[in-house]
């Protein structure tokens, strides 16, 4: 199990809180389960409501700049009001859902740099609200997503990077207000036009949109450029695809249309 305190934000000799998950590890169109704790302080207080979300770091373009934001996509109210009296103690379980959209954490096995993503567990007394740690979750790919991931490694790209972009991509139904870019390397038999490659997934109950986006070097004489391809690929097809296969089709798809040789 996985233990985490709250602040005492409410001041000292406050009621406490602890959040225990029943396990850190979840997949897209799932759900996170567990249970808040909490306990009265040395006073009787009105507790107005107990709440768990999910919250990320997205990256936001700024006019001049970019930042980072914590953003909440996911919240379930637990609670109403109830008196909590000195030293009593009780325990909420909840089954908190993960949206199909919610970006993953890991991939092949391990996690992936500079995403953050977890349960906040949200205490209110007399308007005053004690946010507490984040409780990291795990996200892992769906079936579907891991193999489509494991196809570019096996095909020699490289990962470089992910991140969170706030935003909604053109022409593509979001229920988020962010999306995952998955950053790779060109593998070597593309490297001669391509500079990297950024993939990321829009999933919901049925399938997941795949949007890869190709990053064209530039020659001598002429600039880089870059190139939107979008496939479609049912939940069903995880393991009855030849992915490799169809990776590399989608790229030369995606490159003969637009004059690219490789």
């Amino acid at each position: 199990m996985v233990f985490k305190s709250l602040k005492r934000a409410l001041g000292v000799g406050g009621p406490t809180v602890d959040t225990v998950l029943d396990s850190p590890d979840v997949q897209p169109g799932g759900y996170v389960q567990g249970q808040v704790r909490f306990a009265g302080g040395d006073h009787e207080v009105e507790v107005e409501r107990i709440v768990v979300a999910l919250q990320t770091r997205v990256e936001v373009e700024g006019a001049d700049s970019e930042y980072d934001a914590t953003v909440e996509f996911q919240r379930q109210q637990l609670t109403g009001g109830f008196r909590l009296g000195p030293g009593q103690q009780h325990a909420v379980p909840f089954q908190l859902p993960i949206p199909w959209e919610t970006p993953i954490t890991h991939m092949y096995g391990q996690r992936l740099h500079g995403m953050t993503m977890g349960v906040r567990t949200e205490l209110e007394v007399a308007r005053a609200i004690d946010k507490g740690d984040l409780d990291a979750i795990n996200v892992h790919p769906l079936p579907v997503q891991g193999a489509i991931l494991d196809a570019f490694g096996q095909l020699g790209f490289r990962f470089k990077a992910a991140d969170l972009e706030r935003g909604h991509i053109h022409g593509v139904h979001q229920t988020l207000p962010f999306y995952q870019e998955i950053e790779f390397y060109a593998a070597h038999q593309y490297a001669s036009r391509i500079n990297e490659v950024e993939v990321t997934f829009v999933t919901d109950p049925h399938g997941t949109q795949v949007i890869i986006e190709f990053d064209k070097r530039g020659g001598i004489f002429t600039e880089g450029t870059d190139s939107i391809s979008r496939f479609q690929v049912g939940h069903a097809q995880a393991g009855a695809v030849n992915w490799p296969a169809e990776v590399n089709n989608w790229i030369q798809q995606a490159t003969q249309r637009r004059g690219w040789h490789f």
